[in-house]
């Protein structure tokens, strides 16, 4: 199990019931980005990685 996994594991735990919102999942991005600003690029990975989940090409 890698260290973030139990972010994983608390954040589905606590919300996995859920439904949200990719606008609302940007604005919790952009929010933490404000709050954090050394993790603006792990960040704004994440975001591009699942914006392009369905790229055939990568």
């Amino acid at each position: 199990m890698y260290f973030t996994d139990r972010g994983i594991e608390e954040l589905q735990a606590r919300r996995g019931d859920e439904e949200v919102t990719f606008d609302w999942l940007a604005e919790q991005f952009r929010t933490f980005v404000d709050l954090h600003p050394d993790f603006e690029v792990p960040v704004e990975r994440l975001a591009t990685w699942l914006a392009r989940l369905d790229d055939e090409d990568e």
